[in-house]
């Protein structure tokens, strides 16, 4: 681990998420602005860690340039300036602040909700230039209206419970969230086309994705109510544009309220020429407690991850709290050990890893558990960087299926994990425990029963079960001037085959190998690290 970490911080954040980072010794910290995908490609190889908002793009160019490159971090929520895809292929973890500026956005919301409903801008530029025309402004009360929320994430709960308040009925879409969580949110569940033809009011708050992309479109801009109001806080790209400016100029939408567009600014658009469209500069997160808010993590999710490897905002790795991270550690570190094992012993290609979880270990989040394991096989038989964020695109890249298990009946231990490599018919298989829910013992080779300690180096072989292997391996070892740690003897229940899995007191010269390999009882001699 770096003594000293690197981080710049391309775009502006909050003074005091630039003092938290400042203030700790472990951190150095560089700010510079306005980098182009040319001069960030430049930067960026001196830094372990990259902090920005909206504005820099993070692109494949500048991933690649990015050596020891380990943390993105998006001061917002939205990562669509970053190529996720990209730092996740390289194991670079990539965070947002999803909640912190929740509050102010959903606020924002509101006040586009209240605008677009009494014609506040177009009253307040009626009555700077003289006029006094209420008739004009005759608006609609929001009590008894429904609204349509697409995406229920953080941000459409407060709308939802807002707008409840308000005494709206509120309908919800969001494929990914349970009726249940509507339902306490004061929303009823409902399928897109049905949340479109039912509201009054149609709110955005997914992220911008391949599929979400105009997400309203012509079409779906057909299936809404007459005289329906649309308003956008989330992401620029959700909406069709020139669909929009075609729908409000027919009055099939009275209205929209924009606080996004899928270019910013949005120069030459011709939703600037429209008197029904409430327009803002993006400042769904742009209040000081909101600014305060997301600076502040940003920079606390980097120091903890450098520091802890903790990543609970992480957008490519599964979101563990740190009390859960820190429950599942001592698993990991026995997972990873495993995997390592049994890539040493599994000398072939592998088509299926497989992750079983037995007793109390099958209460904790087996995901960190499963990805150490990968990160423990893969190391073995990859170059370059392999870690828990990229473990399972590599592992797919090389034709690995994952799979998981979990019972709470652990046989004959507290906690036990297990390995099982597959190819075809074959298959090996290791099993680990912790003693003490802290110190890792290794107890299990295929159906051999071992008891190891998973450090350091170690020597394991298959042979006949015959009188003189032993000693002809402590003959060789002995030349070499390496000293046996420990060995443990395993006996199948054929009583034709043994293994020896012995610990070193350092690895063996490449001609010492070949020579045990070249022993006529022995079928396999593999030396590993772990």
């Amino acid at each position: 681990m770096n003594d000293l970490y690197s981080v710049l911080i391309a775009d502006p954040i909050h003074a005091d998420g630039r003092a938290l980072l400042a203030a700790d010794a472990r951190f150095r910290v560089d700010v510079e602005g306005g980098l182009d995908e040319a001069a960030l490609t430049a930067r960026i190889p001196d830094y372990d860690a990259l902090i920005v908002r909206s504005k820099t793009r993070v692109t494949r160019p500048v991933i690649a340039a990015a050596t020891r490159l380990r943390a993105i971090g998006r001061a917002g929520i939205g990562v669509d300036n970053i190529d996720v895809a990209a730092a996740t292929e390289r194991g670079i973890v990539v965070f947002n602040t999803p909640d912190a500026n929740a509050t102010t956005t959903a606020e924002l919301t509101l006040a586009h909700l209240l605008s677009l409903s009494r014609h506040l801008p177009q009253a307040d530029r009626s009555v700077r230039q003289g006029e006094w025309q209420p008739a004009r402004f005759s608006g609609v009360e929001l009590a008894g209206k429904t609204i349509g929320i697409i995406g229920f994430g953080t941000i459409g709960r407060l709308v939802a419970r807002r707008c409840a308040g308000l005494k709206m009925r509120v309908l919800a879409y969001d494929p990914f969230v349970a009726p249940e969580i509507m339902e306490q949110s004061a929303a009823e569940p409902a399928e897109l086309d049905a949340l479109l033809a039912s509201s009054d009011y149609i709110t955005l708050h997914c992220p911008l994705t391949d599929k979400t992309r105009n997400v309203i479109n012509a079409s779906r801009l057909a299936m809404m109510k007459p005289g329906v109001r649309i308003i956008n806080c989330a992401r620029g790209g959700l909406i069709d544009e020139a669909a929009l400016v075609d729908a409000l100029k027919s009055g099939h939408v009275a209205g929209a309220a924009l606080d996004v567009y899928a270019t910013e600014p949005p120069a030459g658009s011709p939703l600037l020429a429209l008197d029904n469209v409430v327009l803002t500069p993006h400042l769904g997160a742009s209040t000081e407690e909101a600014q305060r808010a997301v600076s502040l993590r940003v920079a606390q999710d980097v120091v903890r991850f450098l520091a802890t490897g903790a990543a609970e905002t992480a957008v490519n790795l599964p979101r563990v709290t740190s009390e859960q991270l820190a429950r599942t550690i001592p698993y990991q570190q026995l997972a990873h050990a495993l995997g390592r094992l049994v890539g040493s012993l599994y000398e072939g290609p592998i088509t299926e890893l497989v992750v079983r979880l037995f007793g109390r270990v099958a209460e904790l989040d087996s995901r960190p558990i499963t990805a150490e394991a990968l990160v423990g096989l893969l190391s073995r038989r990859m170059t370059g960087r392999v870690n828990r964020v990229n473990a399972g695109h590599l592992a797919k890249l090389q034709g690995i299926e994952v799979r998981e298990s979990r019972t709470e009946n652990a046989r004959d231990f507290v906690s036990l994990v297990e390995i099982c490599a597959i190819s075809g018919d074959k298959n090996t298989t290791v099993a680990g425990t912790l003693l003490g829910e802290r110190h890792a013992r290794l107890v299990r080779i295929d159906d051999y029963d071992v008891e190891a300690v998973p450090e350091g180096h170690f020597l394991f072989t298959r042979h006949h079960d015959q009188p003189g292997v032993v000693g002809a391996l402590g003959e060789i070892l002995g030349r070499e001037n390496i000293n046996i740690s420990r060995m443990h003897v395993g006996v199948g229940d054929s009583s034709k085959t043994a293994i020896a899995l012995i610990s070193t007191s350092a690895p063996l010269s490449a001609s010492a190998l070949t020579e045990i390999r070249a022993l006529p009882p022995i079928k396999q001699a593999v030396e590993f690290e772990l």
